[in-house]
């Protein structure tokens, strides 16, 4: 579309120096033709066609002003010299300006100025009054001299106005794209990381009944998880929170699963959750959930610690492992989060106002920190 658009302004500009350049010719091959043309040197005697040849000359020049300006400048100033005719001179100083081709154009100006004076004055049908003429001459040169201004600094603005419109455009891309991968990431991740722990574990299961019910826990796992696809591609197009988000109430069957899978987790949990936002919510479940995946990811056989605490306006949420423990004979790919985990949790809990921390505890172990008030700011959004 944008290369459409640049080829149609291509023609637009190409038909309007075609039109100027015709104007020129109709401007002073008239007066060439039926003797109303004087050279603003008296005493020079040029014939018609070298009058002709100076008009043409200045059209000619009127398509190449946008890229040069000394072109359509010295044919103008040739033209007013031998046939007398000033308008040109007007589309020079127009010209150099409006595409900015002349650095110090006021000195220019003000010799194109002093030509279109001298030729007026020279001219017999003028009024022969010095003062008029200067003032005339000056107003109309410097008058379309400071257009071109105008226009160029229009333009100039136009097109900064452009560029920053495609790097916003391409920063909402960007952060649109992080925020879907984040949301795939959130969703999916802990899904298949559950999925991938209860497979393990039927292969080391000899009671059928045990089996089953693993198998039905992968299988439940699964379906959610296209549910919550499902969902999610749909509210990303709302940018709110799909039906199916999970608030601070799921946090209690998060813990349940992470044991079912042989981790050994301890909850403290004491939440109001009625008077708890629902995007709070679904930031807090989000946090816990990051943080038993790293848990079964880099260090299944560790003790784990789980707290979701109010205090205050702000709700306390940390995932917290010791480093140490028993070895789990379940393998969980190590790239499973492809780097969107974290980085991507961060952005969530700054959307609802709240703060993110990580890094190792002194024991050796992990520690994964959020700070959520209970009324997320009004702008923030999912």
């Amino acid at each position: 579309m944008g290369e459409k658009w640049a080829a149609l302004a291509t023609r637009r500009e190409v038909a309007a120096d075609v039109l100027l350049a015709v104007a020129v010719l109709a401007f002073t091959v008239p007066a060439v033709v039926f003797g109303r043309s004087f050279p603003a040197l008296p005493f020079l005697t040029v014939p018609w066609w070298a009058q002709i040849a100076a008009a043409a000359a200045a059209a000619v020049a009127t398509l190449v002003r946008r890229s040069a300006a000394w072109p359509i400048i010295l044919a103008t100033v040739a033209c007013a010299v031998l046939t007398g005719q000033t308008m040109p001179l007007l589309l020079a100083a127009y010209s150099m300006t409006a595409h900015n081709t002349v650095r110090r154009w006021p000195w220019v100006a003000a010799g194109l100025a002093v030509i279109c004076a001298f030729a007026d004055y020279t001219s017999p049908y003028t009024d022969w009054v010095l003062v008029a003429v200067t003032v005339r001459a000056a107003t109309l040169i410097f008058l379309s001299a400071l257009v071109g201004t105008r226009v160029w600094r229009y333009r100039t603005m136009i097109r900064e106005l452009r560029v920053g419109m495609r790097a916003r455009e391409e920063r909402a891309a960007a952060q649109e794209r992080r925020r879907i991968a984040g949301e795939l990431h959130d969703t999916v991740t802990h899904a298949v990381t559950v999925m991938v722990l209860n497979a393990g574990l039927i292969q080391d299961v000899d009671d059928r009944d045990e089996i089953r019910k693993l198998a039905r826990d992968i299988e439940d796992k699964g379906v959610r998880a296209l549910t919550e696809l499902r969902e999610l591609l749909t509210a990303l197009r709302r940018r709110d929170l799909p039906p199916s988000a999970e608030s601070v109430e799921g946090i209690p069957r998060l813990v349940d699963e992470a044991r079912s899978t042989g981790l050994r987790v301890a909850l403290h949990y004491d939440v109001p959750e009625a008077t708890l936002s629902r995007q709070a919510g679904h930031a807090c479940y989000r946090v816990v959930q990051e943080g038993l995946n790293n848990v079964r990811k880099h260090a299944p056989g560790a003790d784990v610690r789980v707290v979701c605490q109010a205090r205050g306006d702000v709700l306390n949420v940390s995932v917290i492992n010791s480093g140490k423990g028993r070895a789990v004979p379940v393998r969980v790919p190590a790239d499973a989060g492809g780097g969107y985990g974290l980085p991507g949790l961060r952005e969530r809990v700054a959307l609802v106002g709240g703060r993110l921390t990580y890094g190792p505890t002194a024991e050796g172990g992990f520690a994964l920190t959020a700070t959520i008030p209970f009324h997320p700011p009004d702008q923030a959004e999912f």
